[in-house]
């Protein structure tokens, strides 16, 4: 066996990688890896290790790394200015902000930095919609996933985000998704609003039913509440239309008149760069007035340029269809992989460009070391040059750029059975 070289590239990887568990709180189990630069779909860690990323950062790297009109479009505007604060006024925000109620409905758009703020943004708005009335719960889904602050962790449907952080933020009650009956049955006095996800991200890929969703609509009317969606991982285009409810209710009785009151946004926004939003129905646009909330960084001219870009050359290149075409074709083929190792995979879920794997439950390959099986087959994936993000237990999710080309998809998917293979 060789000597360790302190002047090796591997060298270089551990050094940084010892700096941050030096320095850096560890809120996340990272995985030994270490990029330097990327460029589309492909990353490159230090040692010079060539990657396919279809992680896409989580769902935020809409145009994949390096965009050479992000790039430029972040040069330009950050030559002009890059923050003036929201006490004045200023184009991009403008337009920006026309640009999403052009997409979704009438309304206006609140600006942020990510998608705990936008959700942080929706829980005042139930507050104080409902305040008068002293309505101030929100019903969430059993399995959600809505953010790391304390009323996020709160909505959060999932024990394990919420344990040891109490006494837990009051106001909120969980229900499994797509079962009205139970929504019905958890409804009291104080409920104000409902919040789900389109598309659950953390929760293991679960789409929400049109069914579903038109009758929370109905109701919520019914009940004078307020309808709000999580859209922070699922919305953007990533399902093939701007919002995940306009792609799941696509043909749907009724699907032109569905508006949810009020729509929380981020991730692949901005590409990459720091963006959250939300977007509220006109009939509540003006709740939220002067004083009630706000924030430093949110909709710099910097962030609004960057998302602007995004949205133009989305819909310049037909991204959202590619992401309709290219994500059906890559489930079929990943539907095919779960025939061929059914002791591996167990299903695939998911629409468009965001879908899940479901691993089986006991895989012997995959089970010991103190880790879950879908952080031991994503780590897996990744020594193999693929670059997955788990989900929960069980579920690998593929969440890759809406650029994704064909052969770059059918190169990860090589990489992908040649891992099962392994598995197996």
């Amino acid at each position: 066996m060789s000597a360790w070289n302190p002047n090796s590239e591997t060298a270089k990887q551990k050094s940084t990688m010892e700096l941050m568990d030096q320095y850096v709180v560890p809120t996340y189990r990272r995985f030994p890896l270490v990029f330097q630069r990327g460029r589309g779909v492909e990353l490159w860690d230090e040692a010079g290790k060539r990657y396919l990323d279809l992680g896409g950062g989580i769902a935020v790297n809409a145009l994949g790394h390096a965009n050479p009109e992000i790039v430029q479009t972040i040069q330009d505007q950050a030559s002009k200015l890059i923050h003036i604060s929201n006490l004045y006024y200023q184009r991009p925000q403008a337009e920006l902000a026309a640009a999403i109620v052009g997409e979704t409905g009438p309304g206006k758009v609140f600006f942020c930095n990510s998608g705990a703020e936008a959700n942080e943004a929706l829980f005042k708005l139930a507050r104080r919609y409902g305040h008068e009335a002293g309505r101030f719960e929100i019903i969430t889904a059993t399995g959600s996933f809505h953010g790391r602050t304390l009323a996020g962790i709160a909505a959060c449907g999932q024990e394990k985000v919420r344990q040891n952080f109490g006494p837990i933020t009051p106001g909120f009650r969980y229900v499994p998704l797509n079962d009205f009956e139970a929504l019905k049955a958890a409804w009291s006095p104080s409920t104000a609003a409902v919040l789900i996800e389109g598309i659950q991200g953390e929760g293991g890929i679960h789409p929400a039913t049109p069914e579903y969703l038109k009758q929370v609509r109905e109701w919520t009317r019914q009940q004078q509440a307020l309808f709000l969606m999580d859209s922070v991982q699922c919305g953007f285009y990533r399902t093939g239309k701007f919002q995940s409810y306009q792609r799941l209710l696509e043909g749907a009785e009724g699907a032109d008149d569905f508006l949810p009151d009020a729509i929380g946004m981020a991730k692949s926004l901005g590409a990459g760069f720091p963006m959250g939003a939300v977007w509220i129905h006109r009939q509540y646009s003006d709740i939220l007035g002067p004083g009630t909330h706000g924030t430093t960084f949110g909709g710099t001219p910097l962030a609004c340029a960057v998302a602007l870009k995004t949205m133009e050359i989305v819909k310049r290149d037909q991204l959202d269809q590619n992401a309709r075409d290219l994500g059906q074709w890559l489930k079929e083929q990943l539907s095919q992989l779960c025939g061929q190792y059914s002791r591996i995979l167990k299903e695939v879920r998911g629409i468009g460009l965001m879908l899940g794997v479901e691993l089986q439950e006991k895989i012997p390959a995959l089970t010991g070391e103190g880790i879950v099986p879908s952080l031991k087959a994503t780590e897996l994936m990744s020594d193999a040059g693929l670059i997955l993000i788990p989900s929960g237990t069980h579920t690998l999710r593929f969440l890759p750029p809406l650029n994704l080309k064909q052969d770059e998809a059918a190169e990860a998917l090589i990489i992908f059975e040649s891992v099962l293979k392994g598995i197996s």
